[in-house]
């Protein structure tokens, strides 16, 4: 057996592997672990700083990429290039069943958005907290936008607008 083969094998086997937890799940642990030294930092920081300004900011911008990273993984949305393609139904309720899990992506952004915009009703905004969910608000707007826009729109030269 040739050199070249005994390296192909190993590297086939390698890759059937199971690999780890962590391995599978890196991304999404990286991100809430940034997501919540964020929080940490703020919780202790003095909001009118330049360092406390930044630290609400990055929540609402990491809250964004998690959203973003986890929903993405689980959700759908038929038609964007920003999901994943929606398995088929099977069930009897198969066509009420394939709407919403072809629009899972959009119905949870919308749901969370809500609950996001009430809890941001209620606060001052000019508070510590309050500046942070408006800036989540924002952010979650622009996800659901995002998820939205590239149900219809393409971006030449994007490698999620090619088909």
């Amino acid at each position: 057996m040739s050199q070249t083969q005994t390296d192909l094998r190993a590297t086939t086997s390698k890759n059937r592997r199971k690999r780890s937890f962590l391995h599978e799940h890196s991304l999404s642990i990286a991100s809430i672990f940034i997501l919540v030294l964020w929080i940490f930092l703020y919780v202790f920081a003095n909001p009118s700083t330049h360092a406390g300004s930044f630290f609400g900011n990055a929540i609402a911008d990491w809250s964004g990429v998690v959203v973003t990273v986890l929903a993405t993984k689980y959700l759908y949305e038929k038609g964007s290039s920003e999901s994943r393609p929606c398995p088929k139904a099977t069930h009897p309720l198969a066509p009420t069943l394939e709407f919403l899990r072809e629009h899972s992506l959009s119905i949870f952004l919308l749901i969370t958005g809500i609950g996001w915009v009430v809890l941001f009703l209620r606060m001052d905004p000019n508070a510590k907290w309050g500046q942070v969910i408006g800036n989540i608000v924002s952010e979650w707007t622009q996800i659901f936008g995002l998820v939205l826009l590239t149900k219809r729109m393409i971006e030449h030269h994007s490698k999620e607008s090619r088909s």
